[in-house]
């Protein structure tokens, strides 16, 4: 009789079969989203994650601008950035971000710092498509819904 070994396999590249998810983010909280998406991207809701290999899968998010923040966070938290030169640091609140041209950076930002810097979140963070509308032109590909607010009654503000 063989005995039962402890050995962990690890995908290859060629390997991974990619599925497409569809998110409705309205009135979803941002940062319990981000940690949905961001699993997702990197595919550690599969039993054949690599950390070393992108396993993820692709995430179409819709109504991206119609995310909520919980307690005073809209008006007080700040997104910092830098210009390059000696005091050239400048700040943006969310409630302005929402407001601007592009809303939808405020989740992609957020799921940004949640998958690992360089090539591998780069291609992680390729997979993940932002609509600030209901509209999304990856139709062709079936994406199927992911409920994030029934998986915890905390994910939705006013709940």
């Amino acid at each position: 009789m063989k005995a039962l070994t402890k050995v962990t396999r690890s995908i290859k590249p060629a390997e991974v079969e990619k599925k497409w998810h569809l998110i409705d983010a309205e009135g979803l909280v941002v940062g319990r989203l981000a940690v949905v998406i961001a699993d997702l991207l990197r595919g550690k809701h599969k039993p054949s994650y690599t950390p070393h290999v992108d396993c993820g899968d692709h995430v179409v998010v819709i109504n991206a601008d119609k995310v909520r923040f919980t307690g005073k966070k809209l008006g007080e938290k700040v997104y910092y950035k830098h210009t390059g030169y000696a005091g050239g640091i400048k700040g943006v609140t969310a409630a302005k971000v929402l407001e601007g041209r592009f809303p939808e950076r405020v989740l992609e930002k957020a799921v940004e710092r949640m998958v690992p810097r360089g090539p591998l979140g780069r291609d992680q963070m390729r997979a993940l498509h932002l609509y600030a509308g209901a509209e999304h032109p990856h139709a062709g590909t079936q994406p199927q819904p992911l409920d994030v607010a029934s998986m915890n009654r905390k994910n939705k503000v006013g709940a």
